[in-house]
């Protein structure tokens, strides 16, 4: 597994598995059969629901806590300055930690200046290895930077050929921010595992379109969390280290971007609280 390194320090996989949208009852099986596959890194959050049954695979799988990177997100319904170290406390209970890798803002709704106030203590306390934020427009990311002590280590975005934020990348680039992508596979929607240039892609060097995409992140320094039930998936959407794109073969991927998201109003901009409100002015 390759890694990279985030502002802390700390080596964060650039493969995660994913448990979005997985029922409880499914979860703690979909973990111990990724655990099995060789992920190490985890990505859950308070909202998905499914904390605890990721918390019995890590427990039941034996793997040494030093080898796992677990994430998991503060809901947007607790996103204020109490409910963030409330919520923090549940999801470590759920979990069964005493320490989470990384703790994002799910989204930038709420008073989130309150609940990164709250996080950064989260952080020098020890029990927050790394914070960070998810969905969060570059310049909203830059703006939490400018005030405040520590910046976000990672924001986790909607992110893949069909939507590709080259602008957002490079200004979290600039800002020192790992940028990592949610449905990185785009979850079969617009017709992007379908899509000629990625079939052949795959057909040239004996792989999947999906495992293309996933290469294609990687090598752009993009940490990816595919998600999927089947076992057969998790091992393969693992087995992007053996093969490497051109730089033709990344720039088609390139020209696929759409510019668009796929999942329209999420973040809803309506929601995200005025700056001038979080600066106080």
């Amino acid at each position: 597994m390759e890694h990279v390194v985030l502002n802390t320090g700390a080596e964060m996989p650039v493969l995660g598995f994913g448990v979005y949208l997985i029922p409880p009852e499914e979860t703690e099986r979909a973990v111990r059969e990724a655990l099995d596959a060789g992920y190490r890194s985890v990505d859950t959050a308070e909202g998905y629901g499914n904390e605890a049954a990721v918390g019995r695979a890590l427990a039941a799988s034996g793997i040494p806590r030093e080898e796992l990177f677990v994430t998991t997100k503060l809901s947007p319904k607790h996103t204020h300055a109490e409910g963030a170290r409330r919520s923090f406390d549940a999801s470590r209970r759920r979990l069964g930690l005493d320490r989470i890798d990384l703790y994002l803002v799910h989204a930038p709704y709420g008073d989130y200046y309150g609940a990164w106030r709250t996080m950064q203590d989260l952080h020098r306390e020890g029990p927050a290895g790394a914070i960070g934020v998810s969905n969060f427009p570059a310049p909203r990311v830059a703006d939490l930077i400018e005030h405040h002590e520590i910046a976000p280590a990672v924001d986790q975005i909607e992110t893949h050929p069909l939507h590709q934020r080259r602008a957002d990348q490079e200004a979290l680039r600039t800002l020192g921010v790992v940028t990592e992508s949610w449905g990185p596979l785009a979850q079969a929607k617009g017709g992007l595992l379908s899509d000629p240039v990625l079939t052949g892609i795959g057909e040239r060097h004996g792989r999947s379109p999906a495992q293309v995409v996933l290469r294609w992140l990687i090598q752009r320094g993009i940490v990816a969390i595919p998600k999927t039930v089947r076992v057969e998936r998790m091992r393969e959407n693992l087995d992007v280290f053996g093969f490497e794109l051109s730089a033709d073969e990344m720039r088609g991927i390139a020209a696929l971007d759409r510019g668009a998201p796929l999942w329209e109003g999420w973040p809803d901009p309506d929601r995200m609280p005025p700056l001038d409100q979080l600066h106080g002015e």
